[in-house]
């Protein structure tokens, strides 16, 4: 059975989707650049908290929409379990 996954870039979706999974929004430490950074979905059990700035829903859709971008998730890993894969993507090439 194959994964089941979704590109979007409606916010609501990708934070009901994070949120479901307890994911916390966040910036990769260091990676900050005048106003942006490198963003990712902290979830539990995943990357250790000292690797990640965590930021505010809007903070990290402001830096998700000024950098063109679009999330592709994972709803389902091919073994039916709920997946925390997230991947950001130009929304180019979505």
């Amino acid at each position: 059975m194959p994964s089941k996954t979704n590109t979007t870039t409606d916010h609501e979706e990708i934070r009901r989707w994070a949120e479901e999974r307890d994911g916390k929004p966040a910036i990769v430490k260091g990676t900050e650049n005048g106003g942006g950074g490198v963003l990712r979905i902290n979830f539990p059990g995943g990357a250790g908290d000292d690797q990640f700035d965590h930021v505010d829903w809007d903070e990290w859709f402001r830096i998700f929409d000024e950098s063109d971008l679009a999330a592709i998730l994972q709803e389902e890993k091919a073994s039916g379990e709920e997946s925390t894969f997230i991947k950001l993507v130009s929304r180019e090439n979505a």
